[in-house]
């Protein structure tokens, strides 16, 4: 054939192999997965090649193979549910790219025969008995893997835990039997002797602080007791919670473990290897407030003042309207419970539209920490107040109080997360008191003050966070109280809605305080990314002296965000029992707990 002739024979075939290639192409547009609940959808979702095609161009060859092996896939992923012989209907609609796996579990597999057991040292370790008691799945259940390869980690990592670091598998083997829909478990370990704690070595790089002698008050356990890896995570959350440095590592090395003196027992040498952090902190930034106007806020606090491990910390807080100045030292405490001395001196000045107040307070304590999510703290304060409210004419233009009272405060937290919790719960429960001539006191009292927050996860982005707090105070008359010891409401922390300690007895239009507060919040969250979110909220409560509180209430909506150095919450509110109520705007960034 001549070449022009050739030429346009070939140019002519072109579209007609255009459309025998798009013939042959096919894409996959969705796949749906029916039959199975939430977990078991997602998992079958993950092991599809058909799901990674979704939007590609595929041949139709590949494609019939991709739904072939979507049966098999999908058999796959329900075996770790306890699913073996599911029954799958792959079905593809041509003109939509729309492919649907239908899938019917059938039978579960039930565990038949389960044999789980310790032998050895750990056999009579009654916590390692609770932790065979407890494996799942039991005779019976569904053989869910899941759960056996949890239960079985558990166990392991609760024998290294516990010094058993000798311990290996006798046996680890389940035999499935479709037919039968059953399971047979046969797991045992050998834990071998376990070991004991020997000696700990503290290594302050690269220079020495504190006094070696300081660490010793510290490990509450003698050399030649049994291992357990709590004992050093205490001391951890010990080293840590002084706050002497920036790094904490605690090595334990069972490879060079040996015989203690009597030859009995292995024991197991510890490194704690401690980096010292920064000695000084200083702080400076701004505030404004409508209540205290513009101010700044400066701060120093030496965290190792010397070998002996005590601190100072000087802050001020300096406003148009409200002035702080406090000055701290403390002193670590090992007696009892691990925790501080302190002793800190804190003057005080309020000057605005509605009070004159000044104030100098003494405060000497003992904090400690009871365990894990209690934490107590016993003080005694020393005030003396001079206050008076502007407008009043049935007092004197000043009034003066002199008190000498002791404290005791108790703090709880269980958490999941102290920055974002989603299941949690805090609370602190505090009482104070004086009787009228004891210690210089001008007036008797007894307050008793409980605040309590409840976080509760609903899903993977929502929260509902429940907050109460109630207060009473025994006296004679709150007149004699000065404004340091009375209780309040409103505010961001209290009943947004309404300003801060807006609500109660008042005098025009400031609070006065009182002998009584109860509030209560119910708020829930919804978070529509990974750092931004949203909040519906109701608030109500009272600050009040009688019997009968004057309730309030506020309604509002947020913002939140997961900003770098915490959550940050903007909130706009409004009060419900008076129409002509304005709207508040209340800003927190920290913290839950």
């Amino acid at each position: 054939m001549r070449p022009l002739p050739r030429l346009l024979a070939i140019v002519a075939l072109c579209p007609l192999l255009a459309q025998a290639i798009a013939a042959q192409a096919a894409v996959v547009r969705r796949v749906d997965i029916v039959g199975l609940d939430e977990a078991m959808t997602d998992n079958v979702r993950v092991s599809l090649s058909l799901v990674e095609a979704i939007g590609k161009d595929l041949s139709e060859r590949r494609l019939d193979y991709l739904v072939r092996a979507a049966q098999d896939e999908t058999r796959e992923a329900l075996q770790p549910f306890g699913y073996y012989t599911p029954q799958v209907t792959v079905t593809r609609d041509g003109a939509s790219g729309d492919v649907t796996i239908a899938v019917t579990p059938g039978t579960p597999v039930r565990v038949r025969e389960r044999t789980v057991a310790i032998e050895g040292a750990a056999g009579s370790d009654r916590y390692m008995r609770a932790e065979l008691a407890a494996f799942a799945p039991g005779p019976g259940a569904i053989f869910d893997s899941r759960l056996y390869e949890a239960s079985k980690t558990r166990i392991s990592r609760r024998l290294a835990e516990r010094g058993y670091f000798d311990a290996d598998f006798l046996a680890r083997r389940v035999e499935v039997t479709r037919a039968a829909h059953a399971a047979d478990i046969d797991l045992r370990w050998h834990s071998g002797a376990r070991y004991a704690m020997g000696r700990i070595a503290f290594e302050q790089t690269p220079t020495r602080i504190l006094r070696p002698d300081l660490f010793d008050k510290l490990v509450y356990w003698d050399e030649g007791s049994y291992y357990h890896q709590g004992k050093l995570d205490r001391l951890r959350t010990s080293l840590v919670a002084l706050d002497y440095f920036s790094r904490v590592e605690i090595e334990p090395h069972p490879e060079q473990a040996a015989p203690g003196p009597a030859g009995n027992g292995k024991r197991v040498p510890v490194t704690v290897t401690l980096t010292p952090a920064k000695r000084s902190i200083y702080t400076a930034g701004l505030s404004y407030g409508s209540d205290s106007g513009a101010g700044v806020r400066l701060g120093l606090e030496r965290r190792y003042l010397n070998a002996r491990g005590h601190k100072v910390l000087a802050q001020v807080d300096w406003a148009q309207k409200r002035k702080t100045a406090t000055v701290q030292y403390r002193i670590p405490a090992f007696a009892w419970v691990d925790g501080w001395y302190s002793a800190s001196l804190q003057l005080a000045d309020e000057q605005t539209d509605y009070i004159d107040s000044r104030r100098v307070e003494f405060v000497a304590s003992r904090s400690g920490r009871i365990d894990a999510r209690l934490t107590a703290i016993a003080a005694l304060h020393v005030l003396r107040e001079r206050w008076a409210y502007t407008g009043d004419l049935d007092h004197p233009a000043y009034r003066y109080g002199s008190f000498a009272f002791p404290s005791l405060r108790a703090e709880y937290v269980r958490a999941d997360d102290r920055l974002y919790p989603r299941n949690a719960l805090g609370g602190t429960l505090q009482l104070r008191g004086a009787r009228a001539g004891v210690l210089g006191a001008d007036a008797g009292f007894l307050q008793a003050q409980a605040r309590a927050s409840w976080f509760r996860g609903l899903g993977p982005r929502d929260r509902l966070i429940v907050r109460g707090e109630l207060g009473h105070t025994f006296t004679g008359s709150v007149v004699e109280l000065p404004p340091s010891l009375r209780f309040y409401a409103g505010g961001d922390r209290s009943i947004r809605g309404y300003d801060y300690r807006e609500v109660g007895p008042r005098l025009g239009d400031f609070g006065l305080g009182a002998k009584n507060v109860i509030t209560a919040s119910a708020e829930y969250e919804r978070y529509f990314g990974a750092s931004w979110g949203g909040a519906v909220f109701v608030d109500g409560g009272s600050a009040f002296d009688g019997t009968s509180p004057d309730w309030h209430t506020g309604v509002g909506v947020g913002v939140r965000w997961r900003s770098p150095v915490g959550p940050v919450r903007l909130d706009i509110a409004r009060g419900l029992d008076d129409p002509r109520s304005p709207f508040t705007l209340n800003l927190n960034i920290g913290a839950d707990l």
